[in-house]
């Protein structure tokens, strides 16, 4: 799990891509290639604001499967092997996405409405999935990253090519991911693509961890 203030490794793999092999793998990725349909059509190349709404229902997945995990532990009195932790600190990751492309994109009233729709929906759908298959929760939030990880990718191929301008990095951006003082928003794009590739490993790693308890139980 990355988290604040972590060195970025340009040598992760930007292409990583979890193959569906069963079901529950399937139904996360036709749910995610649905949604980036959506995205796609209605955001275009405005990344920025594209970031905005994704970044709030990013943050929803972290903390809703930390709440359920730690009322678990309660009720069987078992240890979280650290779960618990590290999806709350994805959940604030993502929420400090979310408020350093507010700085920089500045969202409409009408932006804003869409964020509060999308969030109520998403919290509801999400923790209805978590509470029927955590498995394929975790699988789902691993494919949203990989797609963020693209969406990412393609934001810095706009800020390379002059069509997005690289304005300075919010403070609040300098001072979370610890950037030069003289850091813009391309040094931005890079460590939260860095966060995202580090949330997809583990959600994905989760997921197959959960796969194996169930094929055991089986057996």
């Amino acid at each position: 799990m990355e988290t604040q203030g972590s060195a970025h490794d340009e040598s992760r793999n930007l292409d990583m891509h979890r193959d569906a092999h069963n079901f529950s793998d399937r139904v996360a990725l036709g749910i995610t290639l649905t949604l980036r349909f959506f995205a796609d059509t209605f955001f275009a190349k405005r990344y920025g604001n594209r970031a905005i709404v994704l970044e709030t229902v990013a943050a929803v997945p972290g903390m809703v499967g930390a709440m359920l995990v730690h009322l678990k532990c309660l009720r069987w009195m078992i240890d979280d092997h650290n779960w618990i932790r590290t999806l709350l600190d994805e959940a604030e990751n993502e929420r400090m996405h979310l408020m350093t492309f507010v700085e920089i994109a500045k969202p409409s009233w009408f932006e804003r409405a869409v964020i509060l729709i999308v969030q109520a929906v998403f919290f509801v759908a999400f923790f209805l999935l978590y509470l029927v298959s955590a498995r394929t929760a975790h699988r789902l939030v691993g494919y949203f990253e990989e797609q963020a990880v693209i969406s990412y990718t393609l934001y810095l191929e706009e800020i390379d090519a002059g069509r997005v301008e690289n304005v300075p990095a919010p403070d609040l951006a300098i001072a979370y991911w610890n950037l030069a003082p003289t850091a813009r928003l391309r040094e931005v794009v890079l460590a939260v693509r860095e966060d995202e590739c580090g949330h997809r490993d583990v959600n994905h790693g989760y997921a197959d961890e959960l796969s194996r308890s169930v094929v055991q139980q089986i057996g």
